[in-house]
């Protein structure tokens, strides 16, 4: 926009300075108390916005502290070389790792795009779930559901237990783990998603047991039945045929440790009884107050 609309009088003579005459450093100490997505939308007024909008100065502020630990994950040629604009654009997608205990890719870690602050998925086939091997048991699902595109479903058995553990070098920061899952079975018919039921039973008799630890001492746990009769007018008995966030705990990350090893289970050992019919997908961890009314179904 050059001069800028802002200071064109009624007969296009200039009227006196407009947003092109502001120096672009004084825009890169604006863009500082900025979202990515707003200086983004910003960049486009003009040729110094722009220009401020590709500062690093101003991305290196939007990066967590630990991002270089976050491209160490990756390939050095897709980051070399990168702006700091650039390098916030790759780490906001989500980056394949692994941990000296696992085999494949089976966790992903990112930037959230509009704080900047760390995000965490696990992968089902990254947790050790007794049984998982025999298929009188467990299936694994493949679907479109799941940003791992596989889900672990559960036909019937009597000692239910589910342990997995991450360590990372998570920033400082207050973290939510929780578990994602779904009672029941589900597919797609002419276009429609539909859900099975015929293996879901036992979660109503005992509740699950929920826990969670840190390497630094810091426990977590809570239990709920996953298959309760608590009735929602639109979606009616909405624990069946929708994925749940079950949170188990929060953790303090200070930053004085370099990582952070995270310890998490679900379990339901009570043989007295089977249970099955129950589909799951992953565990999150994510910074707390950006789950705060995200998403529904959390369990508190």
């Amino acid at each position: 926009m050059g001069a800028s609309l802002s200071n064109l009088g009624a007969n296009g003579s200039t009227i006196g300075p407009g947003l092109g005459d502001i120096p672009e450093s004084c825009v890169a100490c604006v863009f500082l108390y900025l979202t990515p997505p707003e200086i983004c939308n910003l960049a486009r007024l003009n040729r110094a916005f722009r220009g401020a909008a590709s500062a690093d100065s101003v991305w290196e502020a939007k990066l967590p502290p630990n991002y270089q630990d976050l491209l160490g994950l990756m390939p050095p040629e897709r980051y070399q070389n990168l702006l700091k604009k650039d390098i916030f654009a790759l780490l906001s997608r989500p980056v394949p790792f692994d941990d000296d205990n696992k085999v494949g890719a089976l966790q992903e870690v990112w930037l959230d795009r509009v704080t900047g602050r760390v995000c965490m998925s696990i992968s089902a086939r990254a947790m050790a779930i007794t049984g998982i091997d025999d298929r009188r048991y467990w299936n694994w699902i493949p679907t479109e559901e799941s940003r791992f595109h596989t889900v672990a479903y559960l036909q019937q058995i009597w000692w239910f237990e589910v342990d997995g553990e991450v360590k990372f070098p998570f920033p400082a920061d207050i973290y939510t783990l929780f578990f994602r899952l779904h009672l029941g079975r589900f597919s797609k018919r002419l276009g429609r998603r539909v859900s099975y039921h015929e293996h879901t039973h036992g979660w109503v008799i005992k509740p699950v047991r929920f826990e969670m630890s840190t390497s630094d001492g810091q426990q977590s746990s809570c239990e709920c039945c996953l298959d309760d009769t608590e009735h929602d007018d639109t979606y009616g008995n909405h624990k069946r045929g929708y994925w749940i966030d079950y949170k188990v705990g929060e953790f303090i990350v200070s930053g004085s440790e370099p990582t952070t090893q995270v310890r998490f289970s679900m379990k339901q050992i009570d043989c007295t009884h089977s249970k099955g019919g129950l589909c799951v997908d992953s565990v999150f961890i994510i910074p707390s107050d950006l789950r705060n009314g995200k998403r529904r179904g959390i369990f508190k």
